[in-house]
């Protein structure tokens, strides 16, 4: 035998020698550190879940009552210089800039941790409400309103959506389907207060009362979150391209994408278009809140698509591929309507309707798809 050969056979001597018992140690050990990086499905689970649906109901229910302030924009002339495209460009900031950042946080969120992110986004929310209170110009609401809440959102809730995966396998779609209940129980809520408090109080102080309550409620919540990254390890990717090259990803961000043009333009021009068919403020607030009761997000579907090791990479994408339509699905609303005619909202109207007929069929494909799997 050559020297090599004899190597290699004391090698395999070496490891056929090893005794049965430190053989089960081993498998047992392997065994182990599988379960823990199983998802518990509950203990700390519950407290994450409530934590996640505060998020949702102080970040993106406050952005869903932008509607309500659109109306009074659009209805009273608060800001003169400005027309109503600025208005519609300042709500698509809250979303858009929210978007935009999501890689950064993501990345911060691995180097710096959960709350460290989530904090900057507590201060950037009160300060975007505080700096809005006292807006003069319409410029200075671009700032405040729209991009640093949009931030501010960004921050508190990217870092937030990936957890309860985490912490739930077989009550996954309960744990997901409580916290995105928040940013419809969240807009709901807010619709009805900031109508109450422009009608009663000023816009000036909505703002700082809604700046107080979001952010006690989100300092809370930054405190109690948790993650389990020690224990499942996930890459946390700002973006993983080869993502894009599965069909069933395309689907989702297609569907997201096209969505999101119907979704943005019935969230702030419902308000208005009740405000035109000879309906009260308050009643218009009503309507904005009932439909900010059924919101989703898209969180638990991507899941489903990525798994959870590549859940944040995947959202990240999603995130990026929102960035448009949230920006300019009012823009485009608002140029649809027709002022002083019997049907304003009428092409707005069918501009979002088709734009849920395309959703509907991307949707449609990627259930069979994932059927077929």
């Amino acid at each position: 035998m050559t020297q090599n050969t004899l190597e290699l056979h004391r090698r395999c001597e070496s490891i056929n020698n090893v005794p049965p018992i430190v053989q089960l140690q081993g498998l047992d050990q392997s065994a182990e550190q599988q379960n823990s990086r199983d998802p518990p499905d509950g203990g700390y689970g519950w407290v994450c879940v409530a934590t996640c649906f505060s998020i949702n109901c102080f970040t993106w229910g406050i952005v869903a009552s932008y509607g309500v302030y659109l109306e009074h924009y659009l209805s009273q002339n608060i800001f003169p210089e400005a027309d109503p495209m600025d208005f519609a460009f300042v709500g698509g900031l809250n979303f858009s800039m929210a978007m935009l950042v999501a890689p950064l946080v993501t990345i911060l969120a691995r180097k710096r941790g959960t709350q460290f992110a989530m904090a900057i986004g507590v201060v950037l929310s009160a300060v975007g409400f505080i700096f809005a209170s006292f807006a003069h110009n319409i410029w200075q609401l671009y700032i405040s309103q729209g991009i640093l809440l949009g931030f501010g959102v960004g921050f508190t809730y990217i870092p937030s959506i990936a957890i309860l995966s985490q912490w739930f396998q077989e009550k996954r779609s309960l744990a997901n389907g409580i916290s995105a209940a928040g940013s419809g129980i969240g807009g709901l809520v807010f619709s009805l207060a900031t109508e109450a408090m422009i009608n009663n109080i000023s816009i000036a102080w909505s703002f700082r009362i809604t700046a107080i309550v979001a952010c006690i409620a989100n300092i809370i919540a930054t405190l109690l979150i948790r993650n389990r990254n020690e224990t499942i390890r996930p890459p946390q990717r700002g973006f993983d391209t080869a993502l894009l090259r599965r069909y069933d990803v395309l689907l989702l961000l297609s569907w997201s994408f096209v969505s999101m043009l119907g979704y943005i333009t019935l969230l702030f021009s419902l308000p208005d278009f009740a405000h035109t068919i000879g309906l009260s403020s308050g009643q218009a607030a009503s309507i904005s809140s009932i439909l900010n009761a059924g919101t989703a997000t898209i969180g638990p579907i991507s899941v489903e698509i990525a798994g959870l090791a590549e859940l944040p990479s995947l959202l990240s994408l999603s995130w990026i591929s929102l960035i448009l339509p949230t920006t300019f699905s009012e823009v485009v609303a608002l140029r649809l309507r027709r002022p002083g005619s019997d049907r304003e909202y009428l092409y707005a109207q069918i501009f979002a309707g088709l734009a849920y007929v395309v959703a509907s069929g991307c949707m449609f494909e990627l259930r069979r798809i994932k059927h077929k799997q």
